[in-house]
């Protein structure tokens, strides 16, 4: 019961990641908000917590929306009375160099990606700073240390993402938060499962994602979970500002 008694906020705790983030911090003792667009998903989810014994709540978030992040912290201090963890974990991808990539996509995604990030901290700093700290966990990526092919959006999202971990550890360490990040390699989610299914070789496809990484496999929504779990958790304590790498040795190369 690693997060025993502690209030978890978790963004796109609906699907891939997120799920799993909150089906582990459940079974570890975290009470739950779980956040996502889409409405069902995030229920999904928080049902599962209560299943086992936690309270959970679920509510519909679009993480680029102030007012609507706003309303997700006060309303999840309204439920549990305070807030001792944020995920930033919502995010998505898309493909294309900075001259294929469409402009009104680009500003999406960095909506999503970046000001997601940007607005979640903004408004639970001062909630976690009035009851003397908290910790912050971001879902930054490999791709912000090395960079891919045909991503430049999503690769420019999270470098970053995992900048400002950087930049609000040292602001805020004296406020007793600690920010941290998790760096996933390739992992096996919904988004890679419709594109297998939309392309004409989807084993090909498979095998070339695989192959990025020296352990030829992609990881698993899990393995992320348990190291958001290690920087969510008490054990890291002399942990801020770090980006923790879950990546089957890509960045290794």
């Amino acid at each position: 019961m690693r997060l025993e008694n502690k209030i978890v906020i978790v963004t796109g705790g609906g699907s891939g990641i997120g799920r799993a983030v909150c089906d582990l911090f459940a079974a570890e003792g975290a009470d739950l908000m779980v956040a996502d667009r889409n409405a069902e998903a995030a229920e999904a989810a928080a049902a599962a917590a209560r299943a086992v014994g936690r309270r959970a709540e679920a509510m519909a978030v679009d993480v680029a929306d102030s007012a609507g992040v706003r309303r997700m912290i006060d309303d999840t201090v309204a439920a549990f009375g305070r807030i001792d963890v944020l995920v930033n974990n919502a995010g998505y991808g898309i493909t294309g160099s900075v001259v294929e990539t469409d402009e009104t996509d680009w500003d999406a995604l960095i909506a999503v990606n970046l000001r997601g990030v940007f607005l979640g901290c903004k408004y639970v700093i001062p909630v976690m700073r009035k009851q003397g700290g908290g910790a912050i966990v971001n879902t930054a990526s490999v791709v912000a240390a090395i960079g891919i092919r045909d991503r430049a959006a999503y690769v420019a999202s999270k470098g970053a993402v995992a900048a400002l971990t950087r930049a609000m550890a040292l602001d805020h360490v004296d406020d007793g938060i600690r920010v941290n990040a998790v760096a996933p390699g390739t992992i096996e989610t919904a988004y890679f499962d419709r594109m297998f299914a939309g392309s004409d070789d989807p084993a090909g496809l498979r095998r070339s994602l695989e192959a990025r990484h020296p352990m030829n496999r992609l990881g698993t929504p899990m393995e992320v979970a348990y190291a958001m779990l290690y920087l969510a958790s008490d054990e890291s304590g002399f942990s801020t500002g770090s980006v923790l790498t879950v990546d089957g040795g890509m960045s290794a190369r």
